[in-house]
């Protein structure tokens, strides 16, 4: 595998550490910094909504001036979001360490990238070893994240702001790995771009439409159980917060863990039956889930949620691929990943309110409609047009 890959798995490590500390500290933060604690949540909901609203812009900018400098110029730009959080925590300013967690998310879209430069740096047949080997970088975010908050019982006088300023250092470390990992992106060729077919031809392909389905479907359905399982878990049914942490842990270690043969499926089996089996280990999710409300329940129905994730995701964002040539890359996987963050953001935001409005039970069956949209796209599509 080529060392540019493992850059890019360190580097991304590294970077993504943001969101599991946000998520593991954002909503502690904001309940301190504000008195209403309706609004204790908002800097989590804000870092979602910057990944979901910087994804096309960062694809942009990624056609324009290349990758290489996007890329170093996002982790400069964490790390003074990183800093400005700290500072932000330190004066008590809940409004500046909200814009600072939109900032992680907006930080968020540009490493979403690194998947795709790493797909284009082997041949074809490898892109779902390597789209699956991305995601395993995410393992190593999961635990390095919320780590950061050791720093605020070594450091109590600063308290979560040593947390931030140790994730700006995680996004320093992080340019100095693309900086030395990074080949200088080539200029494109006049008749490659000459060649691009515009963004309407692009999406009349079934296969392409397909591809981004998959992957929203993997993240909508996912951040829309996963948000609402604490809730539901503590508030609905009684149990204790180390209950429901702990199967959010397994949840996503199902979610990663996955990436060490899922890529090798795809080779072995392809696209097609990849996405079916996504979506018959989704629907035993909810099955088991919406059966019984125990704690085994919620552990396996997030063990096998994490898991169909895995599979449609990498399944999707493997298939993309094919979808483009060189010259129309950045603006299909613009596109791809507006639909797939998107559809998360849409997710983690409703989720709360659903499963107080309707139930647990409810907001399972509340996911049916979008999984039914795959599978009716995925049968409509002919095996043998999605090889692997």
């Amino acid at each position: 595998m080529p060392v540019l890959i493992w850059g890019l798995m360190l580097a991304q490590a590294l970077a993504l550490s943001a969101a599991p500390l946000m998520v593991f500290a954002g909503g502690i933060i904001g309940s301190q910094l504000h008195s209403d604690p309706r609004l204790s949540t908002l800097p989590v909901a804000a870092m979602i909504m910057g990944t979901a609203l910087a994804v096309l812009p960062a694809s942009q900018l990624a056609g324009r001036f290349g990758r290489r400098p996007l890329f170093l110029n996002a982790m400069l730009f964490g790390s003074c979001a990183a800093i400005a959080a700290a500072w932000s925590v330190h004066v008590q300013s809940f409004w500046a360490f909200t814009f600072s967690a939109f900032c992680f998310g907006a930080v968020g879209a540009v490493v979403q990238q690194f998947r795709f430069v790493a797909m284009a740096a082997v041949p074809a047949v490898q892109t779902p070893v390597v789209a699956a080997r991305l995601l395993l970088a995410g393992i190593v975010s999961a635990f390095l994240g919320p780590e950061l908050t050791r720093l605020a019982a070594w450091w109590p006088q600063w308290g979560f702001a040593a947390s931030f300023t140790g994730l700006a250092l995680f996004f320093v470390l992080a340019g100095v790995v693309l900086w030395w990992f990074m080949p200088q992106q080539k200029a494109a060729d006049s008749q490659q771009v000459a060649a691009a077919r515009p963004l309407h031809e692009l999406l009349q392909q079934p296969v392409l439409w397909l591809a981004m389905l998959s992957a929203a479907c993997a993240y909508g359905v996912m951040a829309y159980i996963m948000t609402a399982t604490p809730l539901s878990m503590t508030e609905g049914m009684g149990y204790a917060l180390s209950d429901a942490k702990w199967v959010i842990q397994s949840h996503i270690a199902a979610m990663f863990l996955p990436s060490l043969i899922s890529g090798h499926l795809i080779r072995w089996a392809g696209h097609w039956w990849m996405i079916m089996t996504g979506l018959m280990v989704m629907v035993a999710c909810l099955v088991i889930a919406w059966f019984d409300q125990t704690i085994l329940h919620y552990w396996l129905g997030l063990v096998l949620l994490g898991l169909g994730w895995n599979l449609l995701f990498v399944a999707g964002t493997s298939l993309l691929s094919q979808c483009y040539r060189p010259a129309e890359a950045t603006r299909v996987q613009g596109v791809n990943d507006l639909a797939v963050f998107g559809a998360q953001a849409i997710g983690a935001l409703a989720s709360g309110a659903v499963v107080l409005l309707i139930g647990w039970q409810g907001l399972l069956l509340t996911t049916i409609p979008a999984l039914l949209l795959l599978l009716v796209v995925l049968l409509r599509m002919p095996r043998t047009s999605l090889s692997a």
